[in-house]
């Protein structure tokens, strides 16, 4: 039985066909680049692998091959996708799911053929004159304490996050204080040494409450910043940023003090 032809389309329902795909097209871009948006935002709260380079440039770089996370061998490393809240198919790592397990190696490094992943971030010069992994380089983040529900601080014995630090007594020391509260107990409670914490995340993990107390940020977003106006005078890598840009982008060195805190305080003009 032969088939009947279909009558030609006119050139009104062809042009009302292209009109409507148009539309769908144009509202699904949208809607990805509104997706694209709303994750690119919240990026700032993201985990990147060590030696990555500061968001806004790791983001440039970045060409999300994802051999570091084919190399990451925990699969602490995921690739985000759609949904994630995270640039789509960007390494990033949820520590309270698979922390970095601080690989002396750190095989997620070498395999980025950007240097979105930057390898001197994380070497440092060994004694024969080579250079080597150091994985207390890294500066993934920085752990977080909230002492409002963390239990040690209600006077509950627990150093979870402690025991679990690989750099443990220097990322996480306990201080020891007296229970006010009790009058008859210590309490002992965990402090983060910032310039220590790699933010490997090892810490939330192993952290007993619901949800965890002690948690990871990126360093951007949980530390804060002096200024310029404020110099460490017994530090003299801090020292030599006394030489400042003025307006007029005229050098100007403001001298150190010759008297000490105690002469001021002994001023009569005081």
């Amino acid at each position: 039985m032969a088939t009947e032809k279909q009558p030609p389309m006119s050139e009104r329902r062809r042009f009302l066909l292209q009109a409507l795909q148009g539309i769908g097209l144009a509202t699904l871009g949208a809607l990805t680049w509104s997706a694209y948006i709303d994750e690119a935002s919240a990026a700032s709260l993201v985990l990147r692998p060590p030696g990555a380079l500061s968001e806004e440039d790791f983001l440039s770089h970045c060409i999300r091959c994802g051999l570091c996370v084919e190399a990451c061998p925990y699969d602490t490393l995921k690739l985000a996708r759609a949904g994630d809240n995270v640039p789509v198919g960007t390494p990033y790592f949820i520590a309270r799911e698979i922390p970095c397990y601080m690989c002396k190696d750190i095989p997620c490094v070498p395999p980025c053929p950007t240097g979105a992943l930057e390898e001197s971030l994380v070497m440092k010069m060994a004694k024969d004159g080579h250079k080597v992994f150091d994985i207390g380089m890294a500066k993934m983040g920085i752990a977080v304490i909230d002492s409002d529900q963390c239990v040690a601080f209600w006077g509950v014995q627990c150093d979870a996050c402690y025991r679990a630090c690989p750099l443990i007594n220097q990322a996480i020391v306990i201080d020891q204080s007296r229970n006010e509260r009790t009058g008859k107990h210590a309490l002992m409670v965990p402090r983060v040494i910032g310039d220590v914490c790699t933010g490997c995340g090892m810490c939330e993990k192993a952290c007993v409450t619901e949800k965890a107390s002690i948690f990871v940020l990126p360093l951007e977003v949980a530390k804060g910043k002096a200024g310029s106006n404020y110099i460490k005078g017994w530090d003299e890598k801090d020292e030599k940023r006394l030489e400042t840009q003025t307006g007029g982008g005229e050098t100007t060195v403001t001298p150190t003090s010759s008297q000490k805190p105690v002469d001021y305080l002994n001023d009569e003009e005081f």
